[in-house]
């Protein structure tokens, strides 16, 4: 019997695959710039083996799954007041930049945005 393979060969080689397709999946959350650097990520294969009531045979079941880690939170802030002349509730995004000066890539700051907010009884 000089011919053994892993267990993980069955299914001609699907666990295997199933594995790979995780692993794609951990590489792809470490290189995504919105997720943490450092924090680790992994993969955990489960294969579980199910006999039969006579112990002649064996079901054998293999899941890969992979823990991920979600996006960053993204951060910003607002400044909120209300319009004197309509008492009409808005928020302005507040800007790293006054607008209209240039940051130091050349880009001009936009004018913050206003959102008008529904006040409830309003």
């Amino acid at each position: 019997m000089s011919d053994t393979s892993s267990i993980l060969e069955m299914a001609r080689g699907a666990i295997i695959e199933q594995f790979d397709v995780e692993v794609g999946k951990v590489i792809n959350n470490i290189l995504d710039p919105n997720t943490e650097p450092a924090k680790k990520r992994s993969i955990t294969l489960t294969v579980d083996f199910t006999p039969s009531a006579d112990r002649q045979n064996v079901t054998v079941q293999a899941t890969a799954k992979s823990k991920l880690l979600p996006n960053n939170a993204i951060k910003t802030g607002i400044y909120i007041g209300a319009d004197t002349s309509t008492g009409e509730i808005q928020a302005y995004e507040l800007m790293p930049n006054i607008p209209g000066q240039l940051a130091f890539d050349g880009e001009e700051t936009e004018e913050p945005k206003i959102f008008k907010i529904a006040a409830g009884g309003r």
